[in-house]
């Protein structure tokens, strides 16, 4: 290889020093500019997907008791409920799945473009519960307006799961004072039947709905679960007709004051 001749070499003797630093220090600047923009953009793209949850059918957001739940991707429900008729009311049916194993089945009614005005949910829980949350903080987002203030005690009907206590809310708007929601927790199966319904006039329709609606609820696939299939089983032996289970309200609890006969 021929030496480089000397007069070819950049003679670099003339660059003032403060130059030569600052052009250093430019380069270093624009280095850490895009690495703070890549770790920007590296962040922006984690919360989105950790917020991009997307919401079930008929709900304007989701609950945060819904954050980390995702719909099925390839949904098959596992329950139905038969013959249950609202005038020009359509069922829905959404299934969320947690990454640790939980289950949520949804049932809505609701009429087209309008929010649902009753639901039913049946919860089996996986991994991620240790123990389920109390009916108000589970029920009062679920309801909407009618989920406000605190929860009272609105009767007991009696279903083919057994004895159900009706739940309301006494920060509920006077139009929605009929609403009535319920919860019935199981241990073996680790199972929540929970729902509400405000779509009748009177607290007394809204509990006919409701026992209807758990007297018709009815299992299609246990998904390799005897013991859910046994919960269903024996519950159809006890199932009986709507008109029963709405009217069996428990004196003691109802919505208004129990009529006394006779003197005391």
């Amino acid at each position: 290889m021929s030496p480089i001749a000397v007069d070819q070499v950049p003679d670099t003797s003339a660059i003032h020093p403060v130059l030569r630093s600052f052009a250093l220090r430019r380069r270093e600047i624009i280095v850490r500019l895009i690495a703070y923009c890549s770790g920007l953009a590296v962040l922006a793209a984690i919360l989105a997907d950790l917020f991009s949850v997307a919401p079930p059918a008929g709900t304007d957001m989701v609950r945060p008791s819904l954050l980390g739940w995702t719909p099925a991707s390839r949904p098959h429900p596992a329950f139905a409920v038969s013959h249950l008729e609202l005038a020009k009311k359509t069922e829905s049916y959404d299934i969320l799945r947690h990454p640790h194993g939980g289950r949520k089945d949804i049932l809505r009614w609701s009429a087209a473009d309008e929010p649902p005005v009753a639901e039913v949910e049946i919860y089996r829980p996986g991994n991620e519960l240790g123990a389920f949350a109390a009916a108000d903080a589970d029920l009062g987002p679920r309801m909407g307006p009618a989920g406000q203030g605190e929860m009272e005690a609105a009767g007991v009907i009696d279903t083919k799961f057994g004895p159900v206590t009706l739940l309301r809310f006494s920060g509920a708007r006077a139009a929605t004072q009929a609403c009535l929601g319920f919860v019935k927790t199981f241990e073996v199966p680790k199972l929540r039947l929970s729902g509400w319904s405000c779509h009748a006039s009177s607290a007394s329709a809204q509990r006919t709905f409701l026992g209807c609606a758990l007297n018709r609820l009815t299992l299609l696939s246990a998904g390799n679960d005897p013991k859910m299939a046994e919960l269903f089983a024996r519950a159809e032996l006890r199932r009986s007709d709507c008109v029963a289970a709405a009217s069996s309200t428990d004196w003691a609890t109802g919505p208004q004051e129990p009529v006394l006969r006779g003197s005391i």
